[in-house]
């Protein structure tokens, strides 16, 4: 698809999942299951600690397929900024996290989320939260402003992850880390199997391959780069909505078996960036 076209379908496909969420009908995942069966990649992603914090339809609303939260070490005073918020599920409790003397922002593109969104911080009595419209490409904050951005199975969704990596480094403060859940591959797939599966997990631009996610955050000036999996998708997750787009799932398996999975990616601004000094990385001395 043309850049427009991600973009466009990506805005509807999450609209309707908030309005699904709103009426009460949602599972727990953007990619319809049957309604005994959640979607295995957005279920059981906090614990009962964290489910007790926050708002029960603010973890319904949740379509990620991580926990950055759990993850992401927040300290008291950050302040925080989610890549593509959602409902809010994640803002929430990162806000608790650092505490009022902090900040949490969210920010995201489609008007139904951000209402759910904002629905939800006025349930939770949040008053340290505040949330953008606005797309993760040009993101609506000065640079050097930002402690931690985490974000939740939403960078894979741009068409342009080179310039959502260099905008995440932009608004960093030197030392400021990046914390975020993502959809990536592992090895090489026939472009049939790799398209039907990144359908199945919701990733309509395509997730990269983990060593291209290396090299695209090494490229944009980060260090300390980690991609740690946290959730490997075996063949039996996806066999039913293979089936359904006519593939045999048994010939298939090997090309499909452990090759997709979420994982935690932690990256660190250098702390010399943005003052004067040499940085590591091409594209922030441009």
């Amino acid at each position: 698809m043309d850049n427009p076209a991600i973009k466009d379908v990506v805005k509807e496909k999450y609209g309707q999942a908030a309005l699904r969420v709103a009426t009460g009908s949602s599972c727990c995942g953007v990619v319809p299951t049957t309604e005994s069966n959640c979607d295995p990649i957005t279920s059981n992603l906090y614990d009962s600690s964290q489910a007790s914090q926050i708002p029960e339809q603010a973890l319904q609303d949740s379509l990620g397929c991580g926990n950055p939260t759990a993850l992401a070490k927040l300290n008291p005073g950050e302040v925080v900024l989610d890549l593509g918020s959602g409902g809010g599920i994640d803002v929430l409790l990162s806000a608790r996290r650092v505490g009022p003397t902090g900040k949490a922002y969210g920010l995201d593109m489609t008007d139904e989320m951000l209402a759910l969104a904002n629905e939800n911080k006025r349930k939770a009595g949040a008053e340290n939260v505040e949330f953008l419209r606005g797309e993760i490409e040009n993101i609506p904050l000065p640079g050097n402003s930002i402690d931690v951005i985490i974000s939740n199975c939403v960078i894979n969704l741009s068409a342009h992850k080179d310039r959502v990596l260099r905008e995440a480094f932009r608004v960093l403060k030197p030392g400021g880390r990046l914390a975020v859940s993502d959809v990536v591959t592992r090895g090489e797939t026939d472009p049939r199997i790799r398209q039907s599966v990144l359908l199945w997990v919701g990733c309509i631009a395509g997730a990269l391959d983990e060593k291209d996610y290396r090299d695209k955050l090494q490229s944009a000036g980060f260090t300390q780069i980690e991609v740690e999996p946290t959730r490997i998708y075996r063949v039996d997750d996806a066999r039913e909505f293979l089936s359904q787009q006519g593939l045999d799932v048994d010939v298939l398996a090997p090309q499909v078996d452990g090759k997709f999975l979420s994982a935690f990616i932690r990256a660190v601004k250098p702390t010399d960036a943005g003052n004067g000094s040499p940085c590591c990385g091409p594209s922030c001395c441009s």
